[in-house]
């Protein structure tokens, strides 16, 4: 039917980890901010890192999805 609108798994998956990338250096430059602004809310500080360590987990799982197990 509509096969070629379709995106197939992998194909969600690369855009998946796009976003996740993108999040993940988001949050990056929002902790640089705040560490260089000496205005950082320390709770806000260890929230924003928590999170994006989740991404980055995230990210890793995601990886390991597009890259083909090698039978050694």
């Amino acid at each position: 039917m509509n096969a070629h609108l379709e995106m197939d798994v992998i194909e969600v998956y690369r855009v998946k980890l796009e976003v996740l990338r993108r999040e993940h250096r988001d949050l990056d430059d929002a902790i640089h901010v705040l560490q260089t602004s000496g205005r950082g809310d320390q709770l806000a500080l260890r929230r924003l890192k928590k999170q994006k360590l989740a991404l980055k987990d995230e990210i890793a799982r995601v990886e390991d999805l597009l890259t083909p197990d090698i039978i050694a």
